[in-house]
């Protein structure tokens, strides 16, 4: 027998409001209502449920609410409708309640067919007061409390209080405004974070009607844990340390480094160091574009002369003589230097060099020291202004001043790493007090001797910033790949902060520059940085020194404020959020949460939620793997989701160790530790051999020798 529509939602009723605020409703239940199980909407479902979903009728049609907690109380008397006082006020009588928190409104849009038809919208327009009744959702409500939402096109699992109804995010809010996948170790990220590229491509390409998707995933993964993950996948691009098979060399430039992350990587002091620092700089990239003959050669140094000479201060009509005076024998010597190297020139150059040793030379110009060193008193500004005027001369016929104008110390023109440090080193000497820079260019020249430094950063190729661009980023129309890895598991620990950084920000100023190209149309890309937080930490800002690590942080700092208007979209993944920069989290607009156990984590996660949804939250330390509260601009509501299950085979390596197989002998593990010795110290087999026989002769002892 059919129920009457009015008796159907009469039996749907559980019970009455009977307090209400802007975050919180408190309900009495009947006790009729189920206690262990529903069966007034049809189908068996679980009541009462933490973080479950019920209906209040309203005027725009129902208010959607959570529940929070559940609880008993003790009455002095049952209050079922239709009972009396019998007169046992004396004895307690158990009453259940439970708090809810007001989610949005669901609006009846109609029939499909021979199905009702319903929309959530987030937000509450009105509260219900006193005495309202509270209802089970049917089935169909509740799939449209979950599967509302327009461009709702990937699915990444299903939700298992909303009777699995299928959760599915649009890509242009997950992607678009920024995510951050925050989870204990082992509660999933990776294949979530996975699971998320891959599924998008795979919508994206059936939309496409089966051709490959025009999208740009970049993957920072510093444990190389995807390197295999998108094989299946076409055109992946692989980047690594040390390349392999289908995996490529890792080739960052360092001609890429702004001025601001070569200062951070020489730890150059800020007074000295910086600015002589972005004038070798200024001064090499100047030069990048031009043919590196020997006449331009000997531009470029006698140009470093002329700029020195000009960027003197002057006391009134005089150069001062303790601060310029010292300058002009480092400039002779180095004009009889130039002279041998360039024979052809010697005749200028020679000219160039009495000319200084005149300015010193001049009556009274020099003294003795009480220590025995040479003294020098001002010189005339208009002495001075005569040996500039000759080496400018000498420069306009040669070719003209290098370095004057041109690009600034920040831009990527190409040059040499060897001979910046030379260039560096003969700008140093130039300076009074030159030792102070002798740390600045150790650290320079011990990092182009670093084998594995150079390889990422100098490589035996060299490469064009549009090729560059190309490989990483990803060509025209994705023609190469949808997806780039760049594994840094092996990245030298005091440069891996830098290759990432430049590498994120390389990225950011390209899409700034399509932008700007493309009449305000972006390029969408996205950029994941797994470990986020070892790479986005908090730092100091009132810093002095800034480390390697705040530039990277800075950088994707910048990304997460700036990066969604150039089409830009960030997804990190991290065990720690404690840790990370309060600035980038405070930017992802959606968050994908797995097990956090971590009291200070999950502080810090119900800081960056609403204060009605922290009861949803409470969940975090006991969720099992691949299950996650979803909220934020991806989601119309918080949502806990059972992401879609990986095969193994398109999972990052990021499992936990087997020790007990190993241990039982149920998993085999056979090791050679020459092997990895031999791949560790990059040396062939063969000379590994001789090294070991050396060091085994070398523990023979001969009987002829007493001891």
């Amino acid at each position: 027998m059919s129920l009457s529509p009015i008796a159907y939602a009469d039996s749907l009723r559980i019970g009455t409001i009977d307090f209400v605020s802007p975050d919180e409703i408190k309900v009495l239940l009947d006790i009729e209502a189920p206690d262990a199980v529903a069966l007034n909407t049809g189908t068996p479902r679980p009541f009462p449920r933490i973080n479950g979903y019920v209906l209040v009728p309203s005027d725009q049609g129902h208010l959607v609410a959570q529940v929070e907690w559940i609880t008993v109380e003790r009455s002095q008397y049952p209050k079922r409708k239709g009972m009396q006082d019998f007169g046992l006020v004396d004895l307690p009588y158990p009453l259940r309640k439970m708090s809810l928190n007001p989610l949005g409104c669901l609006i009846y849009e109609g029939q499909d067919g021979d199905k009702d038809r319903y929309e959530f919208r987030r937000g509450v327009e009105a509260y219900p007061t006193v005495g309202d009744p509270v209802l089970l959702p049917t089935q169909s409500q509740l799939r449209a409390i979950v599967e509302s939402g327009e461009n709702r096109r990937v699915k990444i699992g299903i939700s298992p209080l909303a009777a699995n109804a299928e959760v599915r995010i649009d890509p242009d809010r997950l992607f678009g405004r920024h995510l951050a996948v925050l989870g204990n170790t082992g509660s999933g990220k990776s294949c979530s974070v996975a699971g998320l590229i891959r599924w998008s491509m795979d919508e994206a390409r059936k939309a496409r009607g089966g051709s490959d998707p025009n999208a740009r995933f970049i993957v920072l993964d510093p444990n190389g844990e995807y390197a295999n993950t998108f094989r299946d996948m076409s055109n992946v691009r692989v980047f690594a340390v040390e390349p392999g098979e289908d995996v490529e060399q890792l080739h960052v430039p360092l001609w890429f480094w702004n001025s601001t992350e070569w200062s951070a990587f020489t730890r150059a002091s800020d007074r000295a160091q910086r600015p002589l620092l972005r004038r070798a700089l200024r001064e090499m990239r100047g030069g990048a574009d031009l043919t590196e003959d020997l006449i331009f050669t000997l531009r470029r140094k006698i140009s470093s002369i002329l700029i020195t000479l000009k960027s003197q201060v002057r006391n009134g009509d005089n150069y001062e003589g303790w601060k310029f005076g010292p300058k002009l024998p480092v400039f002779i010597e180095d004009l009889e230097a130039y002279g041998r190297d360039f024979p052809a020139q010697e005749n200028g150059l020679s000219g160039l060099r009495d000319q200084l040793q005149e300015l010193i030379n001049r009556p009274n110009q020099t003294f003795r020291k009480q220590n025995g060193q040479t003294g020098y008193n001002d010189f005339p500004a208009t002495a001075v202004a005569a040996v500039i005027e000759s080496i400018q001369n000498y420069l306009d016929g040669i070719g003209g001043v290098v370095y004057q104008a041109g690009p600034n110390e920040d831009t990527p023109l190409q040059f040499d790493g060897g001979q910046f440090a030379d260039h560096l080193e003969s700008l140093a000497s130039q300076e009074n007090n030159s030792q102070f820079f002798d740390y600045l260019i150790m650290r320079i020249r011990t990092m182009l001797a670093d084998t594995r430094v150079s390889r990422i950063a100098a490589g035996e190729t060299h490469t064009t910033l549009a090729d560059w661009l190309v490989n990483y980023i990803g060509d025209n129309q994705a023609s190469n790949g949808s997806v780039t890895v760049i594994d840094l598991s092996l990245a030298p620990a005091e440069v891996v902060h830098i290759i990432t950084a430049v590498i994120a920000r390389m990225t950011l100023e390209a899409l700034q520059r399509y932008r700007k190209l493309n009449r305000g149309k972006t390029l969408p890309t996205v950029l994941v940085m797994e470990e986020a937080h070892s790479f986005i930490s908090r730092y100091k800002d009132n810093a002095e020194d800034q480390n390697t690590a705040a530039i990277c942080c800075q950088v994707f700092e910048k990304i997460a404020r700036e990066g969604r208007k150039f089409g830009l979209g960030l997804v990190l993944s991290s065990q720690r959020p404690s840790e990370l920069s309060p600035t980038v989290l405070s930017q992802c607009n959606s968050y994908l949460l797995h097990r956090i156990s971590n009291d200070r984590d999950q502080e810090l996660v119900h800081k960056l939620v609403p204060d009605n949804l922290r009861g949803l939250l409470r969940d975090l330390p006991s969720l099992p793997s691949r299950n996650a509260i979803l909220l934020g601009w991806a989601s119309e509501l918080p949502v806990l989701v059972q992401i879609n299950a990986l095969p193994e085979h398109h999972r990052p390596k990021s499992e936990d160790p087997d020790f007990w197989a190993v241990w039982s002998g149920q998993a085999q593990r056979n090791v050679d530790w020459a092997a990895i010795a031999t791949d560790w110290q990059q040396t062939p087999p063969e000379e590994q051999n001789e090294n070991n026989q050396a060091v085994g002769n070398a523990g023979e002892f001969d009987d002829d020798i007493p001891f």
